[in-house]
């Protein structure tokens, strides 16, 4: 499985349109994800003090039955590789969803059950 940290907004436009697409898919050709073992630390450097996001989990499978392309790639300032997927993602392909953020210290906890 992969993760998005997603905005409402773009969660809330996906609801309407039957796929998540998020600003970067625009600015930058793919959207980012996360292994699992990487949400914590991109909760903490990019959405820091936000309670209003929402975690999804995406079925790495059920992208490329759709035809969506995951690469993963080497991201310098993280020293990891980094899960992109490179198109929008249908939400059939969205397997859970779990309100997230993180706390006035600037920290979050993966939701109960992952």
């Amino acid at each position: 499985m992969l993760y998005r940290i997603a905005e409402p907004a773009d969660w809330q436009h996906a609801q309407q349109t039957g796929a998540f697409a998020s600003p970067d898919l625009v600015q930058e050709g793919f959207i980012h994800c996360s292994e699992l073992h990487q949400v914590l630390e991109t909760a903490r450097r990019y959405y820091a003090h936000r309670s209003d996001l929402w975690l999804l989990e995406l079925d790495e499978a059920a992208l490329a039955a759709a035809g969506v392309r995951v690469e993963r790639e080497w991201v310098e300032s993280r020293q990891q590789h980094f899960a992109h997927a490179f198109g929008p993602i249908p939400l059939a392909a969205v397997r859970r969803v779990w309100q997230f953020g993180t706390n006035a210290a600037g920290e979050a906890a993966l939701p109960a059950g992952l």
